[in-house]
């Protein structure tokens, strides 16, 4: 009985999270909501007992492409200067 309400409780909580991620008009708050999706699909894929594919979607999943995303977040929120910081967007200083 508790394996099924833990069960029951990660799909909620997967569904919760995804809807989250794709209903957020914040992008910082939906990178976030997607890693935490990432980091609950892992533990999804050890309940399943395949912790290989839980390990890669921790490291891939969640970690790089979290990682990834928020970098283009960063760099989305800071506009476009023309790629030589000075933000006149003119190129090469």
């Amino acid at each position: 009985m508790t394996e099924w309400f833990l069960d029951a409780l990660l799909v909620s909580a997967l569904v919760a999270t995804a809807v989250a991620a794709l209903w957020s008009r914040d992008l910082f708050r939906a990178v976030i909501v997607f890693i935490a999706f990432g980091l609950l699909m892992a533990v999804a894929w050890v309940r399943l007992q395949a912790p290989d594919i839980a390990l890669a979607e921790a490291a891939i999943g969640a970690g790089l492409t979290g990682v990834l995303l928020l970098d283009a977040v960063g760099h989305f929120r800071r506009g476009r200067t023309g790629g030589d910081g000075d933000g006149d967007g003119d190129g090469p200083p």
